[in-house]
């Protein structure tokens, strides 16, 4: 059974509130609900959340040898600058970026990386069946946080999923690159990049960007899709996997949780000298 289907979904849309808040904030409320749904207190979580202009760096990015180089120039493109607590490299986030959480109980046994993986690969594709394009999973070299789970069609990418686990919650996170310039957005990748690694030789890999290889889902779609209509088709779908669905956000046992994991990542990006 598809891991999508679930007695109950809790639903949270934060694709407008987000708007005004730091991406921090978002990391936070998904750690949160990680260790809620993991210890049994809440039902699967589906969420979508918005943010304006954000570079969001992945733990690895922390090592670059000129860092703060890298951040500085993209503060000065106009963006904020954070680092998540979790794997993965630098992605971009704005108003025209969608981005999805899922977030699974290990009820009875362990929940396989690729099960979550594919789990949103199965919504992506069942939110946009009506299109004739066939979505594939597999890395696209030249991406920006390039994975095994790129979502693409005809070969350009448009999404990228990563995963979180905590105390039995298991969140499953992919960004839609909805609408917008994204070949400027991996452009600004790029530059980041450049200024953050230099010419230093680094243990890790760390991605040689090409703008060509990534597309928006209108461009590749041919439509004119916006963020909203997206957050509906998101909507629907998962309300098509349940029984019955919930439909709020953090309650009053749930904050001081919040609280917690917000403040463990404020520390990492105090360290990294991120939130000034």
């Amino acid at each position: 059974m598809s891991l999508l289907r679930q007695g109950t979904w809790r639903i949270i849309d934060h694709s407008t509130s987000g708007l005004y808040a730091r991406a921090i904030q978002s990391f936070a409320i998904d750690d949160t609900l990680c260790a809620v749904v993991g210890g049994g207190t809440s039902p699967a979580a589906a969420r979508a959340w918005v943010h304006k202009k954000t570079v969001v760096m992945g733990i690895q990015d922390g090592r670059l040898p000129f860092l703060q180089k890298g951040v500085d120039f993209v503060k000065a493109q106009g963006y904020d600058c954070i680092v998540r607590n979790s794997g993965g490299l630098a992605v971009v986030l704005d108003e025209g970026i969608l981005n999805l959480t899922l977030v699974f109980p290990e009820k009875s046994g362990r929940i396989g990386i690729n099960n979550g993986y594919d789990a949103m690969w199965e919504l992506i594709r069942h939110m946009f069946r009506d299109f004739d394009a066939e979505i594939a999973a597999g890395e696209i070299v030249g991406s920006y946080c390039p994975g095994s789970y790129d979502l693409s069609i005809a070969g350009k990418k448009f999404a990228g999923i990563s995963q979180r686990r905590i105390r039995g919650g298991v969140a499953v996170q992919i960004y839609l690159d909805v609408c917008g310039d994204a070949a400027e957005r991996a452009a600004l990748i790029k530059a980041f990049y450049e200024q953050a690694r230099g010419d230093e030789e680094t243990k890790f890999v760390y991605p040689d960007v090409n703008p060509a290889v990534m597309a928006s889902l209108s461009e590749l779609l041919s439509a004119d899709l916006t963020v909203e209509e997206v957050t509906g088709r998101f909507l629907h779908s998962i309300k098509s996997f349940s029984d019955e669905q919930a439909h709020e956000g953090l309650n009053e046992e749930e904050w001081p949780v919040y609280e917690s994991y917000l403040e463990r990542i404020e520390e990492r990006n105090g360290k990294l000298e991120l939130l000034g």
